[in-house]
């Protein structure tokens, strides 16, 4: 049986169904499994380390596949300590454009409008990201709301324009999403929730506001909505000056590459891979002497010396007992990846 919205919990918890598709609401202690073989993780880095432990204990040390486009920074580094058997598709899809990535000004913001609207003209659609749903007294952004109605009256008038954030109803999001993937809907505004799971390969241009204010994953994530379909697409990244060291080296990482690997590497350079065995996901690794990123080679050196010496060791050895005494509490979560 599949199902795409599971509808009993005590199905699941019965092992009438053997596929079920779902949410975080599958992380619920209240949702259990008969018994859970195979979890596969999709849009990996949207979910917390705690998520992947809590999900992966609701079966008998079940096999774990995570998928993404941006492997976080702690990710990143547990592969090198072998935690994680990695395979990469860097082939784009059959019939997809690449998408350029420009950075620039707010004060080149006319520039960016008329690219877009050449692209309307040209028969296709639009994105405009914007961090925030409504103005904060805190940070300095634009509301997509208050964006939205100028884009409307002054940029586009002729064209027809939606606005979609976190805070609409899940069947109000819906509803404009469909418009916009129908054509109904030529230019869509929205906050961050259209970073997955969104495909209109008529959507050939994207304009991220404020994108300093974005991660690199976030933003990588947020390009890849644009060149989904055979037209020349562009993904234009419009920042506030001056811009910091930080932001720029993330900009400039965007420019540089459309390889997930690669920018998860200059993201784990950024702001470090957060606790091996831990929860933080980024942060500086909490190790005495070593280095990541300098000391790679000889890391991956240790971990192989290490397989071989437990290799020779019986299952039973006071070596690996040892281990597991002394390591397994605080390294619980070292097999989450």
């Amino acid at each position: 049986t599949f199902l795409s919205i599971p509808k009993s919990k005590e199905g699941i918890a019965a092992g009438r169904y053997h596929i079920v598709i779902g949410t975080h609401a599958l992380i619920q202690e209240a949702v259990r499994f008969e018994r859970l073989g195979l979890v596969v993780v999709d849009e990996q880095h949207r979910f917390g380390v705690v998520h992947r432990a809590v999900l992966r204990g609701k079966g008998w040390n079940p096999d774990v596949l995570v998928m993404t486009a941006t492997p976080i920074p702690r990710t990143l580094a547990l592969t090198v300590y072998g935690d994680l058997d990695v395979s990469v598709i860097r082939e784009r899809p059959p019939g997809r454009a690449q998408a350029e990535t420009q950075v620039l000004p707010q004060s080149r913001r006319a520039d960016a409008y008329a690219l877009v609207r050449r692209e309307l003209d040209a028969g296709r659609q639009a994105y405009v990201v914007y961090p925030l749903a409504e103005e904060s007294s805190k940070v300095d952004v634009r509301a997509a709301a208050e964006m939205a109605d100028h884009l409307a009256a002054e940029v586009v008038p002729e064209y027809r324009l939606a606005l979609v954030h976190g805070r609409m109803r899940q069947d109000e999001k819906d509803r404009v999403m469909r418009a916009f993937a129908a054509g109904d809907v030529q230019v869509l505004v929205s906050t961050t929730v259209i970073e997955v799971g969104i495909d209109v390969p008529n959507a050939a241009v994207m304009v991220v506001e404020h994108a300093e204010r974005f991660g690199l994953a976030q933003l990588h994530q947020l390009r890849g909505r644009v060149g989904r379909g055979a037209h020349p697409s562009v993904c234009l990244l419009l920042h506030q000056e001056p811009l910091g060291e930080g932001g720029e080296a993330r900009l400039r990482a965007l420019v540089a590459t459309t390889d997930g690997f690669v920018i998860a590497e200059q993201d784990l350079e950024l702001r470090g891979p957060g606790d091996f065995f831990g929860t933080r996901q980024s942060g500086v690794p909490t190790l005495r002497s070593g280095d990541l990123l300098r000391d790679r080679g000889i890391m991956e050196q240790a971990r192989r010396l290490a397989e071989r010496a437990l290799e020779r060791e019986p299952s039973d050895s006071a070596l690996e007992a040892e281990a597991r005494r002394c390591w397994t509490d605080r390294f619980g979560l070292a097999m989450v990846g």
